[in-house]
C-alpha cells in the first residue's frame, strides 16, 4: 500500500553512477507489483505466455535487473516471511478492493470501454505463489542473493541497511522509514521513465535518495513520532488511518503534543475509528517486526541454460532477445573489470 508520506519527505534526485559498486537490498514483493500492474496490455490485461500465463513480472524483472547489474549495481532481493496477525484486516480489505475492481473490469469489457479497462485491470492484480517462485528462480539464475524474511520484507531491507551490509533498501513504498531505514532510494531504474499505472501512457522519473536522519530533522520529529505520524495517516495495519488526518494535520498533532500519544489518540478519537484495534499494537508491531542475520549475500556467475531454459523454454519468450540481453550484461560485466562484477561470468 505504501505510506502517503509524498508531500512532507525531503528527497534528492541521484544518478545510477552514484551506486556503482553499492549493495542494494530490494523489496522483492514491492518490485514485483509495480511490473504486474504496470507492463499490461493496451486494454489492461497482463502479459501472458501461449499457455496463458502471467509472464509480466518476469518481463520487467529481467529487463529491469539486468539493466541494472550492466551499471555495476549489486542487488539483493528479499521475500516477504510470515506477515503480522494484524495485517490479516488489510488482506480482506485488499480482497474486497480487488473483488469490486473486477466486477468494474467486467462492466468496462462488457461496453468496451478500453479507458476504463486499464483503469480496472491493474487493480486487480495478485502476485501468486507460482509468480513469486518463478521470480526467485530467475534470480538465482542470474547469480543474485534471494533472502528470505521472517516477516516483512521492507523490515529486513531496513535492518541490512541499519547493520550495515547494504548500502540502501530499495522501494517505491516510505514503509522503510518507520522500520529505521537510514537510506532508501526509490525510482531505480535506467529508464528514466516508467509506466502509469492503469493508463497507456508515461512519466519521467529519475532515482531518488531519501536519508532517514534528514527527513526526521525536516520534520522534527524522531523516529517513534514518525510511527505515530504513520499510524494516523494509515500504514499496512489499518489502511486509511483515521479519517480526516493528512501527513500535515497529523504532523501538526505531532508538534503540539511531542510525546503524549495517548492524547493525540485521544484527540483524534481512534477508538472510534478503530474500536477493536489498539494504536499500541500497531506501533509495537512496528517496533518489534521480527528480522535476521541468518543470510548470505553472495553473487554468483550468470547461469546462462536456466535462464533460457525458464525463460524461452518455459514461457516463450524471444530466444534472440534474451541471449543479447546477457551478452549485453556479459560485456558490462567484462568492460568494468571489477570484482563482484566480473565474477558474475
Amino acid at each position: 500500500m505504501g505510506l502517503q508520506f509524498k508531500e512532507i519527505v525531503v528527497k534528492k534526485e541521484i544518478s545510477i553512477k552514484e551506486l556503482h559498486g553499492k549493495i542494494l537490498a530490494v523489496d522483492a514483493m514491492n518490485l514485483l507489483y509495480q511490473f504486474l500492474t504496470t507492463i499490461r496490455a493496451p486494454d489492461g490485461s497482463p502479459l501472458t505466455d501461449k499457455n496463458g500465463k502471467v509472464t509480466s513480472h518476469l518481463i520487467g524483472l529481467f529487463y529491469r535487473t539486468t539493466s541494472l547489474m550492466g551499471s555495476g549495481l549489486k542487488l539483493a532481493f528479499v521475500f516477504d516471511g510470515k506477515a503480522p496477525e494484524i495485517k490479516q484486516k488489510t488482506w480482506e480489505k485488499r480482497t474486497q478492493i480487488k473483488a469490486e475492481a473486477s466486477l468494474k473490469l467486467k462492466e468496462a469489457a462488457e461496453a468496451e470501454n478500453i479507458e476504463d479497462m486499464r483503469k480496472y485491470a491493474s487493480r486487480t492484480a495478485i502476485l501468486t505463489p507460482e509468480m513469486k517462485e518463478e521470480a526467485k528462480k530467475l534470480l538465482h539464475a542470474l547469480g543474485l542473493p534471494v533472502i528470505p524474511a521472517p516477516s516483512e520484507g521492507e523490515a529486513q531491507t531496513a535492518y541490512m541497511v541499519k547493520s550495515g551490509r547494504a548500502y540502501a533498501s530499495v522501494s517505491q513504498d516510505y514503509d522503510n522509514l518507520i522500520f529505521g531505514c537510514p537510506l532508501l532510494i526509490r525510482n531505480l531504474s535506467l529508464e528514466g521513465k516508467r509506466k502509469k499505472a492503469g493508463k497507456f501512457a508515461y512519466e519521467t522519473v529519475k532515482p531518488e535518495m531519501l536519508l532517514l536522519s534528514e527527513v526526521l530533522s525536516n520534520l522534527k520529529l524522531d523516529i517513534d513520532q514518525l510511527i505515530v505520524l504513520a499510524i494516523l495517516v494509515g500504514t499496512d495495519y489499518n489502511p486509511g488511518g483515521v479519517k480526516g488526518i493528512g501527513p500535515k494535520k497529523g504532523l501538526k498533532l505531532l508538534h503540539q503534543h511531542g510525546h503524549g500519544f495517548e492524547k493525540i489518540f485521544a484527540e483524534v478519537e481512534w477508538s472510534k475509528h478503530y474500536p477493536e484495534l489498539s494504536w499500541k499494537e500497531i506501533f509495537d508491531t512496528i517496533k518489534h517486526i521480527p528480522v535476521t542475520d541468518d543470510y548470505k549475500l553472495d553473487w554468483n556467475k550468470v547461469d546462462e541454460k536456466e535462464v533460457l531454459k525458464l525463460l524461452v523454454e518455459e514461457h516463450g519468450f524471444s530466444e534472440e532477445r534474451v541471449k543479447e540481453r546477457l551478452e549485453k550484461l556479459k560485456s558490462s560485466s567484462t568492460q568494468f573489470g571489477q570484482k563482484g562484477l566480473g565474477s558474475f561470468w
